[in-house]
Formats: C-alpha cells, sequence, structure tokens
C-alpha cells in the first residue's frame, strides 16, 4: 500500500511544494491548511507521517503535536521558522519526532521524512517492484529484466527507482536531479537526459525507439511498463 502524509501547513508555496515533490515520490499526499482542520483530517486519514508547521491559523502546530499524541504514536515531523535550541526541545517535548527549521533543503526534508517513516510503522512498504518483465527490489539494490540481472551505476539505479515508482507520471529533470542528485547538485540538467540514454541501452529493446522511458517533450520523462 502507498504511504500517506499528512501536510499541515498554512503558506500555500511551501505547501504545494512540498506535495508536489512527496507525491513524486510514490507517497500519498493531504493537505490543510489552519491546525484546525489539520487536526481532523490527520484523526480521519490515519496517516503514516504528519508534516506539521508551527506557526498555523486556529489551532498552532504544537497544540496540534499535542493533542494528537493522546490517541496516536504517528511520526510528525514540525516545521518553522524558530531555530533556537529551547524552541526544539518544546516541539520534541511535545511528541514531535523531528525538527526541521526553515529555510530547508529538497533533499533534506525528504531523508528527514524516510527516516521518520522508518521509525513509525516500520520499513517502506514497497520493498520491490515488478513492471512487466522488470522487477527492482530496492533492499538488495538489484535490477531484474526477466531472468537476466542488469548490472546499472548507482546513479543509474536511484534515477530508475524514481521513474518506477512513479510510473505513469511525468518527472521533470529538475525534479530528477532533486531526487538522484540532490538539491545542492550545481550541474547541468543534461546531466538527467546521459542518464537516460544509458538505462535505456540497458532496457530498451531499441534504445532509438524506446517503449519504456518515454520522452515529454519539453517537460521530462515518463516509465511505462
Amino acid at each position: 500500500m502507498t504511504q500517506k502524509i499528512v501536510i499541515v501547513e498554512d503558506d500555500p508555496t511551501v505547501c504545494d511544494m512540498l506535495a508536489l515533490n512527496l507525491r513524486a515520490e510514490g507517497y500519498e499526499v493531504l493537505t490543510a491548511e489552519d491546525g484546525e482542520t489539520g487536526l481532523a483530517l490527520a484523526r480521519e486519514a490515519d496517516p503514516d507521517l504528519v508534516v506539521l508547521d508551527i506557526m498555523l491559523p486556529v489551532l498552532d502546530g504544537l497544540t496540534v503535536c499535542r493533542i494528537l499524541r493522546r490517541s496516536s504514536e504517528v511520526p510528525i515531523i514540525v516545521l518553522t521558522a524558530r531555530g533556537t535550541e529551547s524552541d526544539k526541545i518544546i516541539g520534541l517535548e511535545t511528541g514531535a519526532d523531528d525538527y526541521i527549521v526553515k529555510p530547508f533543503s529538497l533533499g533534506e526534508f525528504l531523508a528527514r521524512v524516510r527516516a521518520a517513516l522508518r521509525r513509525g510503522k516500520g520499513p517502506e512498504d514497497h520493498t520491490s517492484v515488478v513492471s512487466g518483465d522488470l522487477k527492482m527490489d530496492f533492499i538488495s539494490r538489484r535490477v531484474f529484466q526477466g531472468e537476466n540481472e542488469l548490472t546499472l551505476a548507482p546513479r543509474e539505479f536511484e534515477l530508475l527507482a524514481s521513474l518506477v515508482r512513479n510510473k505513469g507520471a511525468v518527472l521533470s529533470r529538475d525534479i530528477l536531479l532533486a531526487r538522484v542528485w540532490g538539491d545542492e547538485y550545481l550541474g547541468d540538467s543534461r546531466t538527467v537526459d546521459v542518464h537516460i540514454r544509458w538505462l535505456r541501452q540497458k532496457l530498451e529493446k531499441d534504445p532509438s525507439h524506446p517503449e519504456r522511458i518515454i520522452t515529454v517533450r519539453g517537460v521530462g520523462y515518463r516509465f511505462e511498463g
């Protein structure tokens, strides 16, 4: 089953950015813009993780966190512009599992999400994915096409994993760069095209006419089974 994440954030730009990138990672994402709505959503949806801003209208994030902790062990990541040690202590003692200070990098955020989910309901639900004759095992980092094991470099594996986990969805070069190379990567986005070409040489019957990794001109790439 797809893991579910609730984001409670009143800044629509931040909320949309986080939701977009989490969905690109394969998570189901629900959002709320105030603490009261977020609390109700978290109770109703039974999520695997709650991402919670502190400065929220109606109910502040610490109050939401405190109330949730009375009846739920769901992992909670708190987002805040307050970065003092006392603020962090208050947040953690209220029941938060992690505390991220704004501004933060997307790479750091996604890493914290994965770590919180591992600590929460156990290991990620999808330890492997099968698509047609292709099987990816994310624990052993092995890829099979039919009976044949493919030899992929680490970046190739991560790139293919991002595409396969989001089968049918178009992922832009910028999103793929953030997922595979990290937010701090300063190179050209054409490095994605180069690695896609290498993947096609290993996956496609005819790399010049790909049937699995499809180019969406002006946007990015889409994986088809």
